[in-house]
């Protein structure tokens, strides 16, 4: 996700790990939304992005409070609950897991972005120099490690064992085929093993503590491709409330060019806009969370 720098997964409980506390839910949003009043969920709710769509919002006479949260776990809870209206914080495969793990039918219903995952080498400009350093060091926890593998696995380096696995492990890896080693450490340890000289797969969070960019990249992951599709960030509301019509107002407004601008510059260029439609977005999330049952 970082959720929304990348942004998963095993359980969603173990994104938190190092998150802190809720900032809490302070107002209700009713079933009918009687106040007039749109209550989204956003685990960034301090970005400038924020400011231009509330402006945005009032000018296409909706009025919106952002809602904000610093444990991921808590808005879909309040979401589920009554507590929001939507949410704006997740990918898709976060909320596969989190619908799978809880028995919820929380649903998508437009598309915000995907932020990339990249490899990076401070000796290299290649694939083939990556491959030629013979390891990559990756992040250890279940929100990036399957998908830094699964990036490997695109770029050619790493060969698994089962062919399509939505979140693979070191475990998974057939080391005969893959023409690198791969080492899982804690995701800020990759920083340290890229400054050591190692290709490593760093999660946006940490770009700026190895003094790169995403432009940087040696390799990363395709938001066109079918396996990046579960890592697209999404704006989620309950089942019944999916086509509310001020919901694809929402969608709308964050697809204006001036807020595109503002998330720009929140996120220093590493996101990538997505138009993807409701349908697809919810296809993406019935496939995704049957694979994760299936890998149980």
């Amino acid at each position: 996700m970082h959720i929304r720098r990348n942004p998963l997964i095993r359980t969603a409980a173990a994104v938190t790990v190092a998150l802190g506390l809720t900032a809490g839910v302070t107002a209700c949003a009713s079933d009918d939304n009687d106040s007039g009043t749109i209550t989204i969920g956003s685990t960034e709710a301090d970005k400038s992005q924020w400011k231009v769509f509330k402006e945005k919002a009032e000018e296409a006479g909706l009025n919106v409070e952002v809602k904000g949260f610093t444990d991921y776990n808590i808005p879909n809870n309040a979401l589920s609950e009554g507590e929001l209206d939507v949410n704006q914080f997740q990918h898709i495969l976060f909320l596969a897991d989190y619908n799978v793990n809880s028995d919820a039918d929380l649903v998508p219903f437009g598309a915000t972005e995907i932020f990339p995952l990249g490899l990076y080498f401070k000796d290299g400009t290649t694939v083939d120099d990556v491959e030629a350093a013979g390891e990559v060091v990756i992040p250890n926890d279940s929100t990036n490690q399957g998908r830094a593998i699964n990036v490997l696995v695109q770029a050619g380096l790493v060969t698994l064992n089962k062919d399509g696995l939505l979140t693979p492990t070191p475990a998974d890896i057939d080391a005969t085929k893959s023409k690198v080693k791969v080492t899982a450490v804690d995701a800020s340890q990759t920083v340290t093993g890229y400054q050591d000289g190692k290709p490593a797969v760093i999660n946006n969070n940490f770009l700026e503590g190895a003094d790169v960019t995403a432009s940087d990249a040696v390799f990363k992951d395709d938001p066109s491709k079918p396996e990046a599709q579960p890592y697209i960030n999404v704006w989620v509301t309950t089942a019944d409330r999916k086509d509310d019509e001020d919901y694809q107002k929402l969608v709308e407004i964050f697809h204006d060019p001036e807020v595109q601008e503002a998330v720009q510059n929140d996120t220093n260029g590493s996101a990538v806009e997505v138009n993807t439609s409701a349908e697809e977005l919810q296809q993406i999330l019935a496939d995704t969370e049957a694979k994760l049952k299936e890998q149980g």
